[in-house]
């Protein structure tokens, strides 16, 4: 048996997504630019699965530009609103994905902008009163707070956090990456500038996502070299993967209560369980339902001789996990996020991230494994 509790790296495509891509890839050939019939029937699915998105987010289909994913949505918010906008402040955290932490250092190293950096807890929560002090600013300033840590889950209140912007005339981006197709998200209530997103988080195609960019903001391509995306985001659609991305939000929209519920389910029960199996252990950031988010727990085991070969070992009896964010998962640096909140680096911690596919009979293979491992290992 093999289980994959890897799901916040990404997610198995659906089925009903490969279906939905599969008459695109054999019939969708024509260039959306082209004026011919081949090239409007590819137009067409474009911009059928941009008002799909624009209805489940209420808002305007012309506010979703599509993008490669999460991280040029993220870059392309923050260089847009530097080079664009007029932004000369950027207030993030230490705990943000690289897609907006690096991109941040860049623009700062490039002297465009400074960086100032919120206070977080232990947990990861964002301190509020710090942010507001930030807030008070002559600068022309960009918050960008990612909706839920892709490593610990904690949540952003976003619109907390999207009223202090506007009280103080900040604009306000969140990588929503980890929390788009988990959550609703009314971008109308919610009043903010840009929210980045990547179908391949809710089982959609990889390399397709999109980025939201409010209609009062007034931002030019960071991609160059056509007219795509109303001007903003050169180069040939990925028509099917387009598709694709409408489909998986459908289908994620379709049920997404009942989904919350099975999953949460599955967290809590593995976080009961492991407090059964173990004396000494903990979790890294929010477990309360109303502050996490309920597709990943990140757990700290305790102090074992081969915490270093603990990802392997479990791979090697069929459980596939991580130990934090699988875009840096090949360097030899550790978290981050777990140095950001101060977490415990001497013990092994790893992230274990469901979906609506998992199962408890899963769970409860990778809890087996897990024990077994650690009855050979612990000090």
């Amino acid at each position: 048996m093999r289980v994959y509790l890897d799901n916040a790296a990404t997610t198995p495509i659906a089925p009903e997504v490969v279906e939905a891509m599969l008459p695109v890839l054999k019939e969708g050939f024509g260039n959306p630019s082209s004026t011919h019939y081949y090239g409007r029937q590819s137009k067409a699915w474009i911009e059928t699965s941009r008002r799909t998105i624009a209805k489940m987010l209420n808002c305007q289909p012309s506010e979703i530009i599509f993008t490669s994913g999460g991280t040029e949505a993220d870059n392309m918010a923050l260089f847009s609103s530097v080079h664009q906008m007029g932004v000369t402040h950027i207030i993030t955290s230490e705990i943000e994905h690289h897609a907006v932490g690096h991109t941040a250092e860049a623009i700062a190293k490039s002297g465009d902008a400074r960086i100032s950096y919120v206070k977080v807890s232990k947990s990861g929560l964002v301190d509020l009163e710090d942010l507001e002090r930030l807030l008070k600013t002559s600068e022309k300033t960009l918050v960008s707070l990612m909706h839920a840590n892709n490593e610990i889950a904690t949540l952003l209140p976003l619109k907390i956090v999207s009223e202090m912007c506007r009280k103080y005339d900040a604009y306000f981006h969140s990588d929503t990456v980890q929390t788009m197709g988990h959550y609703f998200l009314d971008l109308k209530e919610l009043d903010m500038d840009f929210i980045a997103c990547a179908a391949h988080k809710f089982h959609g195609p990889k390399g397709i996502g999109f980025l939201y960019i409010n209609k009062n903001r007034k931002v030019e391509a960071l991609i160059h070299g056509g007219s795509q995306e109303r001007g903003l985001r050169g180069g040939t659609e990925n028509v099917s993967g387009i598709v694709g991305l409408a489909k998986a939000m459908e289908l994620a929209y379709e049920d997404l209560e009942g989904h919350q519920k099975h999953v949460q389910g599955l967290k809590s029960y593995m976080i009961e369980q492991f407090r059964e199996i173990f004396e000494d252990i903990s979790f890294h950031g929010e477990i309360d339902p109303e502050k996490s988010l309920y597709t990943v727990l990140n757990v700290c085991f305790p102090k074992t001789e081969k915490a270093g070969m603990l990802l392997f070992t479990l791979d090697l009896k069929g459980v596939a996990v991580s130990g934090g964010s699988a875009c840096t998962s090949g360097a030899a640096k550790g978290s981050h996020v777990l140095e950001g909140i101060h977490a415990d680096m001497s013990r092994p911690n790893v992230r274990f991230s469901f979906s609506r596919y998992t199962t408890k009979e899963e769970i409860d293979f990778a809890l087996e494994q897990v024990k077994v491992v650690f009855e050979k290992t612990l000090v």
